[in-house]
């Protein structure tokens, strides 16, 4: 009984860290488009998409009205947020890129360069790694009512660069529309424009090409990534792991 109690207290505390690290991510995006384009989501798409990826993880609107008052300088903590990428290489030659979205660089490089080394890796310089990557937007749409081969027909003329199936954490299936990133604003627009249900959308960075490791490789990769991904500032960790 105890054992089964600390397994799901254990189950429990994971589960709230990833919704804890969700908001943050959610908060700095909102804080960034605000910054950017204004607290109006009408005439700022990137808020529009920031917002919408917040609800998507049932963000709390008294969180994301935070994150806009904090963007638009309203109170003593007002955010200033840069966006920073780091590269390097994982355990076994991985290639990791890690986005940022930082109020404090140093404090954030020296994060990430601990990280890779305590995770028998090495934090690289700028385009020591991205060249691998190719940078993409990606938007989770329900399928509900869509007609596949309609639907993908549609979006070639906005930028369709592949359309993918998936799931969410509940197993429901979703598609993925991927598309050129200097195309991102039109397929946002075209979505919007043919009222599909997009869950949440963003920019990825897809590798060129994957490498398999053995089980105990791949552990010990896995192992840095969940390590960069709990600091506050990483935003996302994309890697070339099979």
């Amino acid at each position: 009984m105890g054992r089964m109690f600390e397994k799901r207290k254990a189950t429990m505390f994971k589960r709230w860290d990833k919704m804890a690290k969700q908001f943050t991510r959610c908060s700095k995006d909102i804080a960034i488009a605000v910054k950017a384009g204004g607290d109006d989501p009408d005439a700022n798409p990137a808020l529009r998409r920031a917002l919408n990826n917040a609800r998507a993880v049932n963000m709390p609107k008294d969180k994301v009205q935070g994150a806009i008052d904090k963007a638009m300088g309203v109170g003593d903590d007002a955010a200033d947020y840069q966006e920073l990428m780091y590269e390097g290489y994982g355990p076994h030659g991985i290639p990791i890129l890690v986005t940022s979205a930082t109020d404090n660089p140093t404090r954030t490089v020296a994060n990430v360069r601990h990280a890779f080394k305590k995770g028998n890796g090495n934090l690289g310089a700028t385009g020591s790694v991205s060249f691998m990557f190719d940078r993409v937007g990606s938007f989770k749409v329900k399928p509900d009512g869509l007609e596949r081969d309609e639907f993908e027909l549609e979006l070639i003329d906005h930028g369709l660069r592949d359309l993918d199936d998936s799931e969410d954490d509940d197993g429901n299936p979703l598609l993925v529309v991927y598309t050129e990133f200097e195309a991102f604003g039109a397929m946002q627009a075209a979505l919007e424009g043919m009222e599909a249900e997009v869950v949440s959308s963003g920019i990825e960075w897809l590798p060129h090409n994957t490498t398999e490791l053995s089980e105990e490789q791949a552990d010990e990769v896995l192992e840095l990534i969940d390590k960069l991904e709990q600091d506050d500032d990483v935003q996302d960790v994309f890697h070339g792991l099979a």
